[in-house]
């Protein structure tokens, strides 16, 4: 766990050979547990009111919870899938 100035939590790893962040800011986050409810792998955790990534490596960078964050608190982060021209 990583913190960026105290107000950004951002955790990396790679899970199915790809890199994941998920950046929580920590001032924008009102405790409503949306997130955490709707995430279907059990990434995210309460902790002290607080959004917090409790297990990155499942992370499948579905977004749900950056879409349904109200406060705008969370911003999932995965590599551009690569694209082939079209011929």
């Amino acid at each position: 766990m990583h913190k960026a100035s105290g107000v950004v939590e951002i955790m990396r790893a790679s899970p199915v050979n790809k890199i994941v962040e998920i950046e929580i800011n920590e001032k924008w986050c009102k405790g409503c547990e949306i997130c955490v409810d709707v995430c279907p792998h059990d990434v995210l955790v309460m902790e002290n009111g607080i959004a917090k990534v409790k297990d990155l490596e499942s992370c499948t960078a579905c977004n749900r919870c950056e879409l349904q964050c109200p406060d705008f608190a969370i911003v999932v982060i995965s590599p551009k899938q690569e694209t082939q021209p079209v011929s």
